[in-house]
C-alpha cells in the first residue's frame, strides 16, 4: 500500500520514537511533582518548550501544550474571549474551517455570540473586502486557518493580522497545516494565538499546543486546572511532547526544500493526469507561490463519486481520501466544498492527495496511471 493521505496524518519518526521511549522510562515523573524524578521530567518539559519557542520563532511564556489540535483551537478560542480588546459579541470565521472551529462556534453561538462565516473565493482564499465588509464595531474575533487541510490554499496571514489590529480585534489561526511545512517565523508572532498539532509533523498523535499572546491576561476555561500555567487540566504528556519536540527540529530546518519536492511531485501528479484532464478540476490558488502549499492537491473527477475513487484506488494499493479525516463518513458535502460554492453533486466527487517527505515521484506516476485507469474503465471509453 502506497500512502498518498499525509495531511490527515504522517508515520512515526523512528528518532522521535527513540526519544518518547526514552522519556518515557527515564523521565516518568509527573512534571508538577517537588521531588528529583518531577524536576527531572520538568527540566525537559521546559527545554522542549524554549526548542518549539525557538523554531516557530514565538515568546516561550506564550506557549502551552495540549492534547492536539482539536483541543488547541477550543481553547485558545475560549481563551482570546475571556479577555476580549473591547465590548462585544461578534465572531468572524470562515465556512471551511476546521470541524473542531465550527464545534466551538456552534456552542458560543447557543451562549449568544453572533457568528459571521465568510466563503472562500475561486482561487480557495479569503476575500480580504469580504473580510473588511464583515467587520462590525462589536466584532471581537476573528479565526482563520493558515493552511487549508483539504485543497491547500494559504491564508494571507499578514494581512489578516494587519487587519485585525487596525480594529482592535483578537485573531486566532489554526496553523495544524501549516506548522513545521512553511516558514513561519514571520507569521507567527503576529497573530493572537495558532494551534499545531504533533502528529502532522511525523510527531506522536495526542499532543499538540497552542501559542497565546503573552501579553493576553486570558481565564482558563476548566476551573482548578494546575498543569500549563492553568491552560488545561490533566498530567503533561511529557514524552509525547518530547518526541514531537524531536519531529519538530527535523522538519523545521528542512522546510524549504521539501518546498521544492513537492513543487515537482506535484507537477508530475497532474502531468500525469492529463489523459484525463477533460475531466478533471483541481481545487488550488490561481498563484501556487505563497498562496498555496504543493503538497496538498483536492480535485473531482466528474460524473465519479470520491468515495468510489478511494475505494477503488485503495483496491489497487494507493491510500487517498476524499477530504479531511474528522469529517469522513458524515453525509453532508465538505465545508470547504461549500465554501468553494461547489454543488453537493459535485462536491461527492472530490478528492485529496497529500504527499509526505518520503514520497517518489516514480510512486506518483503510479498513483496517476492507476487514477488515469481507474476513469477510463468507469467512462467506458478510451481515454486519450
Amino acid at each position: 500500500m502506497i500512502y498518498f493521505d499525509f495531511a490527515a496524518t504522517t508515520p512515526l519518526d523512528p528518532e522521535a520514537a527513540e526519544v518518547y521511549i526514552q522519556a518515557a522510562t527515564e523521565f516518568f515523573g509527573n512534571s508538577s511533582s517537588l521531588h528529583d524524578i518531577g524536576g527531572n521530567a520538568s527540566a525537559l518539559l521546559e527545554n522542549c518548550r524554549d526548542e518549539l519557542a525557538r523554531l516557530a520563532n514565538i515568546n516561550k511564556n506564550g506557549l502551552f501544550f495540549t492534547s492536539g489540535g482539536s483541543e488547541s483551537n477550543f481553547l485558545a478560542i475560549e481563551a482570546l474571549l475571556s479577555a476580549p480588546k473591547k465590548h462585544g459579541n461578534h465572531i468572524i470565521s470562515g465556512v471551511a474551517e476546521h470541524s473542531s472551529i465550527h464545534g466551538a462556534l456552534n456552542r458560543l453561538k447557543g451562549a449568544g455570540y453572533e457568528i459571521t462565516l465568510l466563503p472562500l473565493n475561486s482561487s480557495g482564499l479569503i476575500d480580504m473586502e469580504d473580510l473588511v465588509e464583515a467587520i462590525k464595531p462589536e466584532t471581537v474575533l476573528i479565526t482563520l486557518q493558515h493552511v487549508n487541510s483539504e485543497i491547500g490554499t494559504i491564508q494571507p496571514i499578514e494581512k489578516i493580522a494587519q487587519i485585525c489590529k487596525e480594529n482592535n480585534i483578537h485573531f486566532h489561526s489554526d496553523f495544524v497545516q501549516s506548522f513545521g511545512k512553511i516558514n513561519l517565523s514571520t507569521v507567527a508572532p503576529l497573530v493572537s494565538s495558532f494551534s499545531f498539532s504533533g502528529h502532522k509533523i511525523y510527531g506522536p498523535k495526542g499532543v499538540g499546543g497552542v501559542y497565546m499572546d503573552p501579553g493576553i491576561s486570558w481565564h482558563p476555561f476548566f476551573p482548578g486546572g494546575s498543569h500549563e500555567k492553568g491552560f488545561r487540566p490533566g498530567t503533561v504528556n511529557v514524552p509525547g511532547i518530547a518526541a514531537m519536540t524531536a519531529a519538530a527540529q527535523k522538519i523545521f530546518p528542512s522546510v524549504t526544500e521539501a518546498l521544492h519536492h513537492y513543487v515537482e511531485l506535484r507537477q508530475t501528479f497532474l502531468d500525469a493526469l492529463s489523459p484525463i484532464k477533460q475531466w478533471v478540476q483541481v481545487f488550488e490558488a490561481e498563484e501556487l507561490g505563497d498562496a498555496q502549499l504543493p503538497s496538498i492537491i483536492g480535485l473531482r473527477v466528474t460524473g465519479i463519486e470520491g468515495q468510489w475513487m478511494m475505494l477503488e484506488s485503495n483496491r489497487l494499493g494507493f491510500a487517498i481520501s476524499t477530504g479531511s479525516a474528522c469529517q469522513v463518513g458524515m453525509q453532508t458535502p465538505s465545508k470547504v466544498m461549500k465554501a468553494l460554492g461547489v454543488s453537493d453533486e459535485q462536491a461527492k466527487e472530490f478528492i485529496r492527495i497529500s504527499f509526505g517527505r518520503s514520497t517518489s515521484k516514480e510512486e506518483v506516476l503510479r498513483l496517476g496511471e492507476a487514477l488515469v485507469g481507474i476513469v477510463k474503465e468507469y467512462k467506458g471509453t478510451a481515454v486519450i
